[in-house]
């Protein structure tokens, strides 16, 4: 199983590419040790430094045509991957 579910391409973490800092969105349990290990694997690139953030699901409704609906968002853990001098990846190659 991928550790890895998927990156981050937003206009905030797209500016961040100029620091060498990369976001992804990856599985609730795994520690920064694994998370370097599969980006240096999958991208080929060395990591500096990782840092995670784990985002609580929140509860969220709405008034529709059909009545009062109640939902929740997912939880998730995202890393913000930070790449040593001179190392990039690009995420537009396989579109």
């Amino acid at each position: 199983m991928s550790i890895i579910i998927k990156p981050i391409i937003t206009e905030k973490m797209t500016a961040q590419v100029e620091n060498q800092r990369y976001g992804f969105i990856v599985d609730k349990k795994a520690d920064k040790l694994q998370i370097r290990k599969e980006v240096e694997e999958l991208y080929g690139v060395k990591v500096d430094a990782v840092n995670t953030i784990r985002y609580a699901g929140k509860r969220k409704s709405r008034y529709t045509k059909a009545g009062f609906v109640e939902g929740r968002t997912n939880a998730y853990k995202k890393a913000i991957v930070t790449l040593k001098d001179g190392q990039s990846i690009d995420f537009y190659s396989n579109i």
